[in-house]
């Protein structure tokens, strides 16, 4: 799978920043293979008559990103981690909204990224990994923040570091620390 050029997306999201509106009908066919891999990997884990589907979950994030009123957009790692965020945001809500429905009788399942270490082959209820995120966020914004551009965003170290404005020996600090207070956090629920 090939991946447009860094510097192309930047700069349509500079541009977009500037008010550029044009910018949006060159940006969507560049960053929609991307945000539809995030979403299918977000859905892989679901129940099988899970109503969100990829196509679904990249619409939703895609209208709520353009819409980010003055948004000041730096680059292509910013774009997908705010993309991760809102993505993660959008399956809580809808985790939420079919528990409710169910009064708790169902979980909402969601199979974790493949590439985490600790989290390999392990089925974890999205709604206490999000409400682990909170606490850790409480406790440390900036690993929050490595967790949500890392797991959710798929980002690498160097991507992490350059949207954080971090080393890349800070974001692998702060991500192992992060993944091990996560993990203590979700055996225990």
């Amino acid at each position: 799978m090939s991946h447009p050029p860094t510097g192309q997306i930047t700069l349509l999201l500079l541009e977009l920043s500037q008010g550029k509106q044009t910018a949006l009908d060159h940006l969507l066919p560049l960053v929609y293979d991307e945000l539809r891999r995030l979403a299918a990997h977000y859905l892989r884990g679901e129940r099988a008559n899970h109503t969100l589907q990829p196509t679904a979950l990249v619409n939703e994030a895609y209208l709520r990103l353009v819409d980010i009123n003055q948004m000041q957009w730096q680059n292509r790692a910013q774009f997908f981690g705010v993309a991760a965020t809102l993505m993660r945001r959008i399956l809580v809500d809808h985790a939420r909204a079919h528990n409710a429905g169910k009064r708790g009788s169902g979980e909402t399942m969601i199979a974790l990224d493949d590439a985490v270490s600790f989290f390999e082959k392990k089925d974890l209820d999205l709604l206490a990994l999000d409400d682990a995120l909170r606490e850790l966020a409480e406790m440390d914004e900036q690993q929050s923040k490595v967790v949500e551009l890392r797991f959710f965003g798929g980002l690498s170290v160097e991507e992490t570091a350059e949207a954080l404005k971090i080393s890349p020996r800070q974001v692998k600090r702060e991500w192992a620390v992060a993944k091990a207070w996560l993990h203590q956090q979700i055996s225990r629920t």
